[in-house]
């Protein structure tokens, strides 16, 4: 019955993209006020272009975060240990907020939430090809899933869209799982999730222009850095680590 009590996801999900509606509004408001300081009335209605890194990441990184949610949903119901459902629960929850709130961004800018022709990942790559600001940022992902093609752009595999994500494969792996071999493959894939959001991340605080935006992809950083030490001490505690 505890473990039911903690774990009300559905509806704790639901409030979460409710509220996230809310505050992405009010930080669209708050930039726009900030804009409408003299001399900057042009900025108060400028938006986002359908191809830029603004629009790019927020179609991404909530890609992104609806497997870490699905992954922390699958985990649930693998395992009776608290500590790694509590985890998985925090993890769906943010993940599910953010989410919301990039996708409300989307709306508000009135640009479609898939981008037909993009390739996931571009928006990294500004045109002008290399030594951009956000080169450093796509070499952290490197090596991470089949990332690295000929142009240093990523080629999805099995069902992964994006580095860090987990393949299909993975994740029925996940789902066969149980107790602790649940628990190791689940903190596993999710620390290599976080590096790949954390890199992703990291690019939006550079080349992204809504301020809005940029604040929670800092906040992403830092949050997700903080968890993938988390993740790193209980994998240690279960005998195990993360994958090389």
């Amino acid at each position: 019955m505890t473990s039911t009590k903690q774990w009300v996801a559905g509806s704790a999900v639901a409030l979460a993209l409710l509220l996230a509606g809310v505050a992405t509004v009010a930080s669209a408001r708050d930039d726009t006020a900030d804009a409408k300081q003299p001399g900057a009335a042009a900025a108060a209605v400028r938006v986002p272009g359908p191809d830029s890194a603004d629009a790019g990441f927020a179609r991404d990184m909530a890609v992104h975060h609806q497997q870490a949610v699905e992954m922390s949903f699958i985990v649930r119901d693998r395992t009776q240990d608290e500590e790694v459902r509590r985890f998985a629960y925090d993890i769906a929850n943010t993940q599910a907020n953010q989410r919301g709130m990039l996708l409300g961004w989307l709306d508000l800018w009135e640009l479609p939430k898939v981008a037909a022709g993009q390739e996931p990942m571009g928006w990294m790559t500004p045109r002008g090809g290399h030594g951009t600001h956000g080169d450093h940022a796509m070499d952290g992902m490197a090596g991470m899933g089949d990332a690295g093609g000929p142009d240093g752009a990523f080629t999805a595999h099995d069902g992964a869209l994006m580095p860090g994500m987990a393949t299909r494969t993975e994740l029925d792996r996940l789902r066969k799982a149980s107790g602790k071999q649940a628990e190791i493959l689940f903190l596993q894939l999710m620390t290599d999730h976080h590096k790949g959001g954390v890199a992703m991340a990291r690019g939006c605080a550079e080349l992204c222009t809504v301020k809005a935006e940029k604040r929670l992809a800092q906040g992403m950083v830092e949050a997700q850095q903080s968890e993938l030490d988390a993740m790193a001490q209980m994998l240690a505690a279960r005998g195990a680590k993360p994958r090389s």
